[in-house]
């Protein structure tokens, strides 16, 4: 029997959840195992995992028994909610509300839950430029996870509250170059002259078990990450020099943005506005130098786009 000891991992088939349980797998020699929490042990991915070495098991967000059996003897726990799944941040804060009665109720060494910042310090409610967005947020699968954070307080569990940031991969499902009328390649992004940290999504998971690898080090505290600061410019400037061709920086207006006939324009409009009008502490927030001593393998953007470059290039 394995004397390891188990990270249990939500949300373990998906991006940040998946990451977490990668590095745990990758590192053969470590002093932990992994548990993948999945809604479903059948599915594909998850039968990957435990071909792979992972102790499966089912438990849901909408289930907190199932959670709390889940966590069941765990040292260390991720929490990961996925506001995108239905678009409510009344239904993802009552997702982290179970997982942190079932984190108590388990009572593991260590928790680490994926959080980012309250965007309403930057963009009040009384913001007339900002539209409020369910009631009470400025960009509501952010503000959702701070107001979140108070749960695991509560619970009396040590909590590192791990800040992420703009995953790179939303190259690849819309924010890529791409061509104008003329033929020339254009980068569009709503973020003005601001620098945007942004990260590869598999450095997150690695990042957290870095979180849990330095023991005490960082618990009850905030860690927030990201894998470089990059301008619009110098995002454009990256994808020249891979692709072989200019690529010229348009900076969208935010109100181009929540204008667009598209699910959550008003949500992303309001989002882009944030990292643009609170650069100076979320980017400053963002020490690099931390995050690559818990993840030494942390990726700059120019290794991403290398190894996503066929599925960023436009046609």
């Amino acid at each position: 029997m394995s004397d390891k000891k188990i990270i249990a991992v939500l949300g373990a088939t998906g991006a940040q959840g998946g990451g977490v349980v990668d590095a745990i797998l990758n590192d053969l020699d470590g002093s932990f195992q992994a548990r993948a929490i999945t809604r479903s042990a059948t599915a594909p991915k998850a039968v990957a995992l435990a071909e792979r070495g992972a102790e499966v098991v089912e438990a849901s967000l909408e289930d907190e028994d199932s959670l709390r059996a889940a966590f069941e003897g765990a040292y260390g726990v991720f929490v990961v909610t996925n506001f995108w799944d239905s678009f409510s941040a009344d239904v993802e804060l009552a997702q982290a509300a179970r997982a942190a009665r079932a984190v108590a109720a388990a009572g593991p060494a260590h928790v680490v839950w994926s959080t980012l910042e309250d965007t309403r310090k930057v963009l009040p409610l009384s913001d007339k430029r900002v539209p409020v967005l369910q009631e009470r947020y400025s960009v509501p699968h952010f503000d959702a996870k701070a107001e979140a954070d108070e749960f695991f307080r509560k619970s009396r569990v040590p909590t590192t509250f791990l800040r992420t940031t703009f995953y790179w991969d939303n190259f690849i499902t819309g924010f890529a170059p791409r061509r104008d009328e003329n033929g020339a390649l254009v980068l569009a992004l709503p973020i003005g002259q601001a620098a945007l940290p942004g990260i590869a999504s598999e450095d997150i998971g690695r990042t957290a078990y870095g979180v849990f690898l330095a023991g005490d080090t960082y618990r009850d505290k905030t860690v927030s990450i990201a894998g470089e600061h990059l301008t619009g410019a110098q995002y454009a400037e990256a994808f020249a020099d891979a692709l072989g061709e200019p690529v010229t920086y348009y900076p969208v207006p935010h109100d181009q943005v929540r204008a667009a006939d598209l699910p959550a324009s008003d949500e992303m409009g309001n989002m882009f506005q944030f990292y643009t009008e609170g650069e100076h502490d979320f980017v400053g927030s963002r020490d690099l130098d931390v995050v690559r001593s818990l993840n030494p393998r942390l990726k700059n953007f120019r290794t991403w786009l290398d190894e996503h470059l066929a599925e960023v290039k436009p046609a």
